[in-house]
């Protein structure tokens, strides 16, 4: 069982010729609404790549709460999520043309989730965390999670204002994070990608993965580097397509394949939802991912530079 410890939002989207520059106002043609948040959203990429998927969040007593509730049982999850007195939480999307987004988001009921909120860990055998609720309340599941033998999974996104504490990032066992945060996570002395990689490595996490859009991904695991080409696609929109790599890059590992192959599922998957609007209703279902995989997919994953690197 996959536990995601994280944010719901319903998500308003506009589509844009370009993304607006401060003080700019682009017209769009219309705005449409779809589930989302980060935590919900890789619940839903792990459940739907096949994976046994529990959920666990905030959601208000408002009518937005019902098509999250909604794509998360179609999508196979089990709903845990707790009903508080705040709204539900809302982030505005604005896609342009070219696949590129902005995101603002309005945390309602996620930002009211506590450490005394505590999730069903029975059966659990990875959990995987976010920073769209409370860093106390993310610290404390990681905690309790690394307690119970539960392999803990972090995607440090969004990029933390100021660095994380070191009892959290001693309590990750895989640290997920795209080219920004990395660069966010361990500062300005450390320019090049491995050694950025290689520093937040020696923060605590064992196996560290960047995604780099369109140039795959990379991972130190240990004393190896592993690196992976992205899947060719026509991209439509980018929105969830991080959050699809860490749900099924979480959910293969769960299953008992190696890393390289899990992040070249991931990899996969994620670009497979980026050739459909939204978050959810982009992300693949496992035929999907299976007949992208039949049909070449991405690189193997082949260690590169051997250990040390």
């Amino acid at each position: 069982m996959i536990l995601v410890a994280g944010s719901a939002n319903l998500d308003f989207i506009t589509r844009v010729p370009h993304l607006p520059r401060p003080g700019e106002t682009v017209l769009g043609p219309a705005f449409t609404t779809a589930p989302g948040g980060k935590g919900a959203n890789q619940a839903v990429a792990c459940a739907r790549s096949g994976h046994p998927t529990r959920f666990f969040g905030a959601l208000g007593d408002d009518p937005y709460a019902a098509p999250l509730r909604e794509s998360l049982c179609a999508s196979g999850v089990q709903d845990t999520t707790l009903t508080l007195d705040a709204p539900t939480g809302a982030a505005f999307i604005t896609v342009a043309d070219s696949g590129e987004n902005v995101i603002a988001v309005a945390s309602g009921a996620n930002a009211l989730l506590t450490p005394e909120h505590r999730p069903d860990f029975t059966d659990v055998t990875h959990l995987i965390l976010q920073l769209e609720l409370p860093l106390v309340t993310v610290q404390a599941y990681a905690r309790s999670a690394r307690e119970r033998g539960v392999t803990v999974v972090l995607n440090a996104a969004p990029a933390p204002t100021s660095p994380l504490p070191a009892e959290l990032l001693a309590n990750v066992d895989v640290l997920v994070v795209n080219e920004g945060e990395l660069s966010t996570l361990t500062g300005a002395a450390h320019g090049g990608l491995s050694e950025q990689l290689h520093a937040a490595q020696a923060l605590g996490p064992g196996t560290v993965i960047v995604t780099l859009g369109g140039a795959g991904s990379v991972a130190v695991h240990g004393g190896q580097r592993i690196e992976v080409a992205a899947h060719p696609v026509t991209v439509r929109d980018t929105t969830g397509a991080g959050d699809t790599f860490v749900g099924v890059l979480t959910g293969a590992l769960g299953e008992g394949l190696g890393l390289p192959q899990a992040m070249r599922e991931a990899s996969v998957a994620a670009s497979l939802a980026c050739t459909r609007e939204g978050a959810q209703p982009s992300m693949p279902s496992r035929h999907e991912l299976d007949r992208a995989l039949a049909q070449g997919g991405v690189g193997a994953g082949l260690p590169a530079g051997g250990p040390g690197v």
